[in-house]
């Protein structure tokens, strides 16, 4: 296993639980608890059943239930489809603390036995030299095992920026107004993320300090200003938006080479899937694998691919389009659009 976040610890369980012995490999020097808050689909929360996981999530989740799209002067646009969500699934979409979420991982491995993950480890060599029966490129947009050979997996991909820096970071206290915020060029949006607390995200082209991003959301209805007014700009996390295009044309390679996660299909955060994406091909590969046995592994990596590659291409592309149009700087065309929707 190359890679140790949410896919790679997530898969390496898959796999201890099935019977194989797994040594991980990661190229930080510790455990990645940057971050501040998944959104679990009722989807990827039955993976995580799947994986023995489903109890230590709801441990200290929170749900979330309400939430609306508004324009920065308050008007409210729509209503996010959570209740609808709630209603199809029988389950409400769920928001946990990315650190929380990595430790339950962390503990769990452990729980099941065998070595450590190695820290500190990159991967330098050609992943098909590795002594293993099978190897998982859970090692980010960046992936060393992907990037390696690139032509492996069908064709180069390539890492694209969108020329947007998004922040986020959690505010110690909370409101009840949650959703995005939508204005020109540029969003807001708040969810829960645990009692007392609020988590905040936005993206915006041009601010690279905490001053310049508070400038502009300067003016934007409540809770927002005092949001970002409460939160401490250290703790403040601000990443390019990257994106992997095109698609790759497999997840899976040479009878035992597979990718997970954002190594296989790297998304903008707008429509929030990256950590179910990443949960859902963890669980899918590792039921595959299970259900063909060391013998079947390639048939059962043509399987993992089969059924994950084009669901996770879609949600990637469905995110890309609404980064575009969240971000458009017509915004009056866009929520004229958006008071066309069914309610």
């Amino acid at each position: 296993m190359i890679g140790a976040g949410v896919a790679g610890l997530a898969t390496a369980i898959g796999l201890r639980r099935a019977g194989w012995a797994v040594t991980v490999r990661e190229r930080r020097p510790a455990p990645d608890r940057y971050g501040t808050a998944f959104g679990i689909h009722p989807t990827a929360q039955a993976a995580l059943d799947r994986l023995g996981l489903g109890d230590a999530l709801r441990a200290r989740a929170v749900p979330y239930r309400h939430a609306r799209i508004r324009r920065p002067d308050g008007k409210v646009l729509a209503a996010l489809p959570l209740e609808r969500v709630e209603r199809k699934a029988g389950r409400p979409e769920l928001l946990v603390s990315r650190p929380h979420l990595v430790d339950a991982l962390l503990t769990e491995l452990d729980r099941l036995g065998g070595p450590a993950p190695s820290y500190g480890q990159p991967l330098t060599e050609d992943p098909a030299a590795l002594d293993a029966d099978l190897v998982v490129g859970a090692d980010g947009i960046h992936s060393a095992v992907r990037t390696s050979r690139p032509v492996r997996f069908g064709a180069p991909d390539r890492v694209r920026s969108l020329d947007t820096a998004a922040w986020i970071g959690i505010a110690d206290f909370e409101t009840e107004e949650y959703g995005e915020t939508w204005g020109d060029g540029r969003f807001f949006g708040v969810t829960p993320v645990e009692p007392g607390r609020t988590n905040w995200y936005a993206a915006v082209p041009t601010a690279t300090t905490a001053e310049e991003l508070r400038d502009a959301f300067a003016g934007w209805h409540d809770p927002i200003p005092p949001l970002l007014g409460a939160t401490d700009p250290d703790t403040w996390i601000r990443y390019e938006m990257r994106h992997l295009y095109p698609a790759l044309r497999g997840f899976v390679a040479d009878g035992r080479i597979a990718l997970v996660g954002d190594a296989a299909h790297a998304m903008t955060p707008n429509l929030g899937q990256g950590a179910c994406t990443a949960l859902l091909d963890a669980e899918a590969l590792t039921r595959a694998v299970a259900a063909h046995g060391r013998a079947g592994l390639p048939a059962a990596l043509s399987a993992y691919d089969s059924e994950r590659r084009r669901s996770a291409q879609r949600v990637a592309l469905g995110s890309r389009t609404l980064h575009r149009f969240v971000t458009t700087r017509r915004p009056a065309l866009r929520d004229a659009l958006i008071g066309l929707l069914p309610g």
